[in-house]
Order: structure tokens, then sequence, then C-alpha cells
């Protein structure tokens, strides 16, 4: 309460993290009901996060939680009782209390054996902070967010709850830090966009993958179970999380496989599409009358914001394809996902984070996969990225990579570190496809270097005295 109401200097209360320590991971009680009601009446009120384990949750509850279904409605009962988020760390199986003998029985309960989830939830006030517009996305802590990693069969885990709860206080305290930095810098461009936007979904991801990789180096010392291992920073994909779609769900079924061309250069199977080197983005289809003869173009995407008419949205995209079928060039189409799969014949869909939570709740994810299509999808944050790889699109896109006017943007540039991080968190089989003030080949080049496959690409082509030569630099750049 004291940290809360601050010392009076007009300066902002400290976040509070709050990891109730009343049951141990092996099951042991730590704490009586008198220090439980204390915490709940005299602490949960002033904590920003409270972060149980299953067990603990169990225990503020006074009952079982069996199923995924159980943890999100004791969620909102925890929620309710004061803090302004919950985390119920579900590292631990819902049958492992049960005995390993038992029989798997449901889906729910193999998932819960299968995969360490977490599920967070948060208030619409806390929510806010840092949301990028009004509308929805999949990582919004409001709607509930469970997060899953794989489950590491080891008993070295001592310490991974009080782990995890420090680190997402650790990687929280960094996106304000770097908040607070760029607030106070002289030069504006040295903001980072993915460590800008560092907020508390975005540390659960980050502090998720720092504990996950911990389990996975956890070694014995002494007798007992081994302690989690403290790393570094994330920078592996074997052990950042995803965003589930629903926690009962074994497996999200995965859209067209692509590969990027360097992976298809350096592979002795052809099999798969391959991503081409750039991905030109224009705004009419007179553009991509243009485009589809210049030699190089493999890709190309249209995206237009002007008309929200279906019938002019569905005549340009039925025109767009059928240049490109003429010229065996694959189209992309832009947020219209709809209205292309009605065109027929396009070769992908590519969703921002706004559209793609739209998309979902209209069940539209299921239409895109059984129509056939390749799906990309933007993605600015960690917990963007994290929401992404759940839906195991065919290709991946972080911007702005640098300063960019052709879009407005919410988010600060990237960098190309970010670009390096993106790559060693994502699956090596998902093309990265790098978008944002990419203005020329030698641009195109070191994003190449720092490790993206394919460089989306506006003025680079749109504004070049000489189209076809810009592709060509552009490809050669992307080689």
């Amino acid at each position: 309460k004291k940290m809360k109401d601050g010392s009076g200097d007009g300066k902002e209360a400290p976040l509070v993290v709050v990891d109730p320590v009343m049951i141990s991971t092996s099951g042991h009680k730590l704490v009586d009901d008198t220090a439980k009601a204390a915490m709940i009446d005299k602490v949960f009120p002033y904590a920003d996060l409270v972060t149980p384990n299953k067990f603990e949750a169990e225990e503020l509850l006074g009952r079982k939680l069996l199923t995924p279904e159980d943890v999100e409605v004791g969620a909102r009962e925890i929620l309710a009782m004061g803090p302004k988020t919950v985390l119920i760390k579900g590292g631990h199986s819902l049958l492992e209390e049960q005995g390993k003998d038992n029989a798997v029985s449901s889906d729910e309960e193999n998932v819960s054996v299968g995969y360490s989830q977490d599920y967070l939830l948060m208030s619409n006030e806390m929510a806010e902070e840092g949301k990028p517009t009004d509308k929805p996305r999949l990582c919004d802590g409001s709607r509930g967010v469970w997060l899953r990693s794989d489950r590491y069969d080891t008993i070295h885990t001592h310490g991974t709850g009080c782990t995890l709860s420090s680190a997402i206080a650790a990687a929280w305290a960094m996106g304000q830090r770097e908040r607070d930095d760029v607030a106070n810098a002289n030069d504006k461009d040295e903001k980072v966009g993915a460590r800008s936007s560092m907020y508390l979904v975005d540390a659960c991801c980050i502090a998720k993958a720092y504990v996950t990789a911990g389990i996975a180096r956890g070694v014995q010392l002494g007798k007992g179970p081994g302690p989690v291992v403290h790393t570094g920073f994330p920078n592996s994909y074997k052990h950042f999380p995803t965003i589930a779609l629903a926690a009962g769900s074994a497996s999200t079924p995965a859209f067209l496989p692509m590969q990027s061309y360097h992976n298809a250069k350096s592979s002795s199977s052809s099999s798969g599409v391959t991503l081409g080197r750039i991905l030109p983005i224009v705004d009419t289809v007179e553009w991509i009358e243009r485009l589809i003869s210049t030699p190089g173009i493999t890709d190309v995407q249209l995206r237009f914001k002007d008309t929200s008419d279906y019938a002019t949205i569905l005549d340009r995209i039925q025109r767009a394809q059928t240049l490109c079928k003429s010229k065996g060039v694959r189209l992309w189409i832009n947020d219209h996902w709809k209205a292309a799969i009605e065109a027929g014949d396009c070769f992908g869909i590519h969703l921002g984070q706004e559209d793609l939570a739209s998309c979902v709740e209209a069940g539209g994810l299921d239409l895109i996969r059984s129509a056939g299509l390749a799906f990309g999808v933007s993605t600015h944050s960690y917990s963007e990225l994290a929401a992404s790889l759940g839906v195991r699109p065919s290709y991946i896109s972080l911007g702005p990579v640098f300063p960019t006017s052709s879009k407005d943007v919410k988010f600060d540039p990237q960098g190309l570190e970010t670009v390096r991080q993106w790559r060693s968190l994502m699956p090596p089989e998902i093309p990265l496809v790098a978008i944002g003030g990419i203005g020329n080949a030698d641009v195109a080049r070191v994003v190449r270097e720092a490790g993206a496959e394919c460089a989306a690409v506006i003025g680079a082509v749109t504004k070049a005295d000489d189209v076809s030569e810009a592709v060509k630099d552009l490809n050669d750049a992307m080689s």
C-alpha cells in the first residue's frame, strides 16, 4: 500500500507483481489460513499482477481446477479479489495430482500433459496499457490469453514459479525503462519498437521463454530436484511460447507451408512453395498489371483502404487475380479475406493483428485454410509474435524495421537487432518478411544480413525511375 500510494513527489507508483508463495511446486502448503486471508485482504488490492500456480489458485478458490474452463472461471474469481491481473501458472498437469497411472481420458487433459500452459487475465483498465488501437487483438489480456510452451519431462524445476514472476517484473521494467529513455532522449530515432512495446503480456511471453529455457537446461545439484537454470534474454524458438486459440485443442492446423528462397536453395528437397525474395505491395490493379510483366516478380500484394463497398472490393480482387494468373504470379490480398475467398484462385491472405482477431471471431481461419490459401500475419511486439505463431501461418512479417511514411503505424521502428531476434524466436521453416522503410537495395541488403528472407517493399518499386532495374537490384540484395 505504501508503494502504491507513492512518496508524494509526483513520481508514478511502481508496478507490483505478487507471487503468493502458498504451496510449493511439489504441493506442500507453506502458509496457514490466517496468512492467506491477510494476503487477499491487504495485498491483492494493491497488486498489478498476482501469479499463483495451479495449486495456489485452488487454495485461493477452495476447489480443484480440473479443466481449462475451470482455470478460466477461477481466474475471473481471483481477479475479483482485487488484483488488476492474474496469471495462473499451469506448468502442472491437470492430471498431476491424480497420479501418473491414470489414463488420459480427454483432449483437454491430454493438452495439459503435452504442454505447459499459463492463463493470463487482465482487468479492462490494465489491458489499456500500451494498447495500440481500440480494436481487439488475440494477445489482449482482457480477453484471456493462454500461453503455451512444450512441457519438458524433467524433475529439475525447483524455483520455476518465483523465477517466472521475477522475470515478468524484470521484462516489464525493461519496457518501461525503454519508454522512459525514449521520452528523455534527444534522438527519437533511437527507440526500438519491440522493446518500447514491452507491456505486461509481452513481459509474460518473454518470462515464459526464459523459464522454459531454464527448465530445458536443468540439472541436479545435490539431492532432490535441481533448480531452474538462469540464462539470458530468450533467443530460441524452441522456448518462445505461442498464444493458443483454445486451451482444449491439442494442435492448430497449419496453413499452406512455404519455404524461403534461401532454405529452398540450400535444401536437397524441392517440396513446398517458395516465397519470393521481395513482396511488392501496391494499392491499384493498374500497378498489379505493370508488375506482373516485370522479370523477378513472383509475389505481389494488393492493399487498398479507399473503399468499404464489397462489390468494388470483389471486382478489384477478381481483376487483379485474372492478371496474376495469366503471368503465373502469386497474388496476396491484404485484409479482405472474405472477398479473396469468393474471388477464387488468389494465392494468399495477409492480415494485421486487429484483422486477425476479427477473422478468428468470424471463423475465418478455418475458411481460409479450407480454401487452401496461404496466410501471412503482421507483428510488431513479442505478444503479437506469440499470437501469430499460435495460428501457424505461412509467413510472419515484422515492421516497421525503419521509419516509414507509407502507413500510420502505432509502433516505433524495430531496427536490425529486432530482425535478428525475430529470426531466432521463429521456427526456421517459417519465412520472416521484413517491412517498413526498405527504400532501396542497400537497405534491403542489411535487412537480409540481419536474418529476413523476404523484403516487403512499396516505394522502392513504385517510386523507382526504372522498375525493372529496381526489382533486379532488390532481388540481388535479398539473395
